[in-house]
């Protein structure tokens, strides 16, 4: 049997190897739209184009990723956890530190990109609380989309807090760039 591309896309892999792909597209739209702010005079248009790809092509994949459906996908009810690191402490009592590992490493990163440029492209965003918040935001919009649409994943609030502190550290580490860059 011959593989699709939905059996690519709808893997873990196949979205690291859209993203890999992506690449060239990312350099693309930065130099595209560097060219034409530099065209029309604005002094900051690589630093512009490349944080509004930069937020883009950061964080589309892991919402991608996070928005897969399970194996019984649409045959489940959403599962919801609400109690703060009830899901992270399940994990260690089971003794799977690669999996408490995974969750905390991917969930961190799933909101860095625009925690880390979205500070820099936007004025009104450059405050760790403003992008903890738009990041919480974000998450918990991910997370309500995993129930709604029954994917066969754990919406849990532990996600939201670690995607939320992801893009608070990710903006903490670009801090001495949108001090003085915010446009």
């Amino acid at each position: 049997m011959s593989m699709g591309w939905q059996d690519w896309t709808g893997t873990f892999t196949g979205v690291v190897l859209i993203t890999v792909a992506a690449l060239p597209v990312a350099v693309l739209a930065v130099w595209a739209l560097a060219r034409r702010r530099s065209a029309g005079g604005e002094t900051a248009a690589w630093r512009m184009s490349l944080a509004e790809v930069g937020i883009v092509y950061g964080t589309v994949p892991w919402v991608w990723m996070i928005l897969l459906p399970g194996e019984r996908a649409g045959a489940v009810t959403g599962r919801l956890s609400l109690v703060p690191l009830r899901d992270l402490l399940t994990i260690v009592s089971d003794g799977r530190p690669l999996t408490l590992t995974v969750q905390v490493v991917g969930n961190l990163l799933v909101f860095a990109a625009l925690g880390y440029f979205a500070p820099q492209r936007f004025a009104a965003l450059a405050s760790v609380p403003r992008i903890l918040a738009l990041a919480a935001a974000c998450s918990v919009l991910v997370e309500a989309a995993q129930y709604v649409l029954r994917l066969d994943r754990v919406s849990s609030v532990d996600d939201v807090l670690l995607n939320a502190a992801g893009a608070g550290l990710a903006a903490l580490a670009s801090r001495h760039r949108w001090r003085r860059q915010a446009y």
